[in-house]
This record gives C-alpha cells, structure tokens and sequence, in this order.
C-alpha cells in the first residue's frame, strides 16, 4: 500500500509532466496518484477545492499546498531532504507564500505548456 496519495488535475498539461515526473522519481512505488479528472475516484473533500490546490495524504492526514508538495517529496528518496526541511515552519511557511504565488501564475503557464504540446503534434 502506498504511503502517500497525491491528487492532481489530468486536465493540466503542467501537472501531468510534473507527475510523470515524480513518478519516475517514486521508484519504491510510495505514492498513489490519482487524476481527478476520472470522476468515479472518491475524493476526501470537494473535487472542485482539490481542483484549485495540490492536495496529498500522508499517515492519515490531509495536506494541501506547499505542505501536500512536502509530504509527497518526503515519499521519495532523492527528494526526502527537501520533504524533511519542509517540516521546519519557517521553510513550510516560505514554500507556501511561493506556491500562492505560482498559483497566480499558473493558468498563463499552463496555456504555455498546453500551447508547446499542441505544437508538437501538428509537427508529428
């Protein structure tokens, strides 16, 4: 059983290359991903709320932001010193105000990012 589960939007080009991403990164196969654009997967709250912000459970509880982003880095090796600093308030606190602010960013990045793609398969 997985020790992490990590939802993320399927619908996010951004998202989906950061998961591809982690899940290379996850070679013990510690975490869960689960697309919430498949609507038969249960959610823990609102699917609309956990649409709007990262979301992880790790032990039991609940993360969202740069908190859910620490409990999955926790989960993977290369990346549990990063996880690990996060549970410093002081880090946790600074990864969070830079999270609200990629999250500003974030639709014009995604627009990039799903532009690029589409560019790509018309030259294939």
């Amino acid at each position: 059983m997985a020790e992490v589960t990590v939802w993320y939007d399927g619908s996010c080009p951004l998202c989906v290359r950061e998961i591809a991403l982690m899940k290379r990164l996850d070679r013990n196969n510690a975490i869960e991903f689960i697309d919430l654009m498949r609507f038969e997967t249960p959610c823990p709250v609102d699917r609309k709320l956990m649409m709007t912000r990262f979301h992880a459970s790790e032990k039991g509880t609940l993360h969202s932001g740069a908190a859910a982003f620490a409990a999955m880095w926790r989960a993977i090796p290369l990346l549990h010193p990063l996880g690990l600093a996060a549970k410093q308030s002081w880090i946790l606190n600074l990864l969070e105000r830079l999270y609200n602010l990629f999250l500003h960013v974030r639709p014009h990045l995604q627009k990039l990012v799903g532009g690029r793609k589409n560019h790509d398969q018309t030259k294939a």
